[in-house]
């Protein structure tokens, strides 16, 4: 179903009622794991349209950590977290917002094929997310 489509309905996913603010879903690890394999997905398809090629990319931990410090999100997660716990929780926000309809799988591959930079376009993808996330 288009994102478009599951707005305002009742999530199919029951687990979802349980993230009060954006810092809950920043730090949910089940979360994250879940988001690994959803932006590798879309990674993979914003490269394969790109090389005009199948292509499967996993994208690093350090794109995913910069990319969440430049979309100013750094600051909703506790002091002493490591860069992997920071892709991790650009991981979360990602398959979050794709799961409450905020953003399509389509849209997550059309932003990251906008930018050269793969940090600069999970940054902007991360804004987009961001901006449109209500609690």
């Amino acid at each position: 179903m288009p994102a478009s489509d599951r707005r305002g309905e009742e999530s199919e996913f029951p687990f979802m009622s349980r993230y009060k603010n954006l810092p809950d879903v920043l730090t949910d690890h089940e979360l994250a794991a879940l988001g690994d394999a959803c932006v590798n997905f879309v990674f993979s398809l914003a490269s394969s349209k790109r090389l005009k090629k199948p292509v499967g990319k996993k994208v690093k931990s350090w794109i995913l950590a910069n990319a969440l410090r430049r979309a100013d999100l750094r600051k909703l997660l506790p002091s002493r977290v490591d860069r992997h716990r920071q892709a991790d929780a650009a991981e979360a926000l990602i398959i979050y917002a794709w799961m409450k309809g905020i953003i399509s799988i389509e849209e997550c591959v059309t932003i990251l094929g906008k930018e050269l930079e793969t940090d600069e376009g999970f940054t902007t993808l991360l804004q987009t997310i961001s901006y449109r996330v209500k609690f």
